[in-house]
């Protein structure tokens, strides 16, 4: 295979990260050059496409992966690697803007993702690091009163997975002064994400699906009865496409590039700790966030790395300098890590959606989407994956909630959309820091 520039992807190689450097092995698979049919074409190799292709495959379907670099290039590969469940707006939010009954059913799915992750792991003897529970911060008292009204809200669904913790139990998972306290998810967790991505590739071509790698599509033709996707060097015909490109599909699809706005987050990794080092810093080897409009998230990687992330940049670039911007936050959570070497300092886009809520639709009669996980897209792709596959068989039940629930542009529209939110995010940041 000889590797091709392209605008978005460079030469489709996996970015210098501490996970491309962990990665289990796997294949280089072939560009897609000729002509084509398939049942079911999908356009994108991160967790949304390999969730729904893997589903159909299982279930007889003859399913072809499209991928303009490698599997899981581009978040699904980079992010922190944290089993959150939830979606980025609250249930609180959905059932203010949306009604009780949307509330109820999403509230139903929240915990999907996570169990999906598990499930694909035990069936594929996925080799990724996995780790349970999760913790969520807080910093002042304004904070923990947000975290006991979650908690509260998700028992009132059923979801009692959940247990406040106040600062002095908060130490005995989290070694930082910095916390009022906290919430634990014991139903949560977290992996490497690009191995999780890797199995679940291998795991779909085992049922019978193919992947091209290194194949930017760069024309989509939705409204032939059969779609056609376009690459520089083949076409793919097919009776139903899913596009799967989230942050990453560009203006291939013009009508979906207003509704989302790619937000990269940077990620850094240290040298490994060693094991009596890193369990002093987090006890219990959950994985941590705090709550704050814009936060940090950290956890300890399986060799006892610190893998420690935060920020975001509005329209998808890259800092300037990742590892002095996420050092300057570290120092402030663990003061005993001043000093320490950094190895790997990354950065990658996730699509943020104006309502902070994903979008699942349809595109004339046979082009189905998915995106906008806003930041939660590990688990959130899991489930909307299994959701599109259920559509695709026949059963639009789930699928349905989710298309008809409305989304709304960017103030400004894609001019404007970026200072509009850098604007916003500045007031959130500055709330946060003040404590209200």
């Amino acid at each position: 295979m000889n590797p091709r520039n392209d605008s978005y992807a460079g030469n489709g190689s996996h970015a210098a990260s501490y996970y491309a450097a962990s990665a289990n092995a796997a294949p280089e698979r072939a560009e897609l050059t000729g002509d084509h049919q398939i049942d079911v074409c999908i356009v994108g190799a991160g967790y949304t496409g390999l969730s729904t292709g893997l589903y159909l495959a299982e279930k007889g379907y003859k399913v072809a992966i499209i991928e303009g670099a490698r599997v899981g290039w581009g978040a699904s590969g980079r992010n922190g690697g944290q089993i959150v469940n939830g979606l980025n707006a609250s249930l609180q939010t959905i059932k203010k803007r949306y009604g009780q009954d949307t509330a109820t059913f999403v509230a139903g799915l929240v915990q999907e993702g996570g169990e999906i992750i598990r499930e694909r792991i035990s069936t594929y003897d996925i080799k990724c690091d996995l780790k349970e529970k999760n913790i969520f911060t807080g910093l002042t008292s304004a904070h923990m009163g947000e975290l006991e009204e979650r908690m509260k809200l998700w028992a009132s669904y059923g979801l009692k997975n959940q247990e406040m913790l106040d600062k002095n139990q908060l130490r005995e998972h989290v070694n930082s002064d910095l916390y009022a306290g906290g919430l634990i998810d014991h139903s949560g967790g977290h992996m490497h994400p690009l191995n999780l991505a890797l199995g679940e590739a291998a795991a779909f071509e085992q049922n019978g699906g193919i992947i091209y790698e290194m194949s930017p599509v760069i024309d989509v033709d939705q409204a032939a009865v059969q779609p056609v996707i376009k690459t520089a060097k083949g076409t793919m015909t097919c009776k139903t496409l899913v596009l799967c490109g989230n942050a990453y599909l560009g203006h291939v699809v013009p009508t979906l590039t207003s509704r989302v706005m790619p937000v990269s987050t940077q990620v850094m990794a240290t040298e490994p700790l060693g094991e009596a080092r890193a369990r002093e810093l987090i006890p219990t080897d959950a994985c941590v966030e705090d709550i704050r409009y814009i936060l940090d998230y950290y956890r300890l990687s399986g060799d006892n790395r610190m893998l420690f992330g935060g920020g975001t940049v509005y329209g998808g670039a890259d800092p300037s300098d990742i590892k002095a911007k996420l050092q300057r936050n570290m120092d402030k959570v663990f003061p005993q890590l001043k000093g320490v070497k950094i190895d790997y300092a990354w950065s990658g886009n996730f699509a943020l959606s104006f309502s902070r809520v994903p979008q699942m639709g349809r595109i004339g009669g046979n082009t189905y989407f998915a995106h906008g996980y806003s930041g939660h897209g590990v688990t959130g792709a899991h489930t909307f994956g299994r959701i599109l596959a259920e559509a695709i068989h026949g059963d639009l039940t789930r699928f349905d909630v989710f298309a008809k629930v409305p989304w709304y542009p960017f103030p400004g529209g894609r001019m404007l959309r970026i200072p509009y939110s850098v604007m916003g995010s500045w007031w959130y940041g500055v709330r946060d820091k003040i404590g209200i």
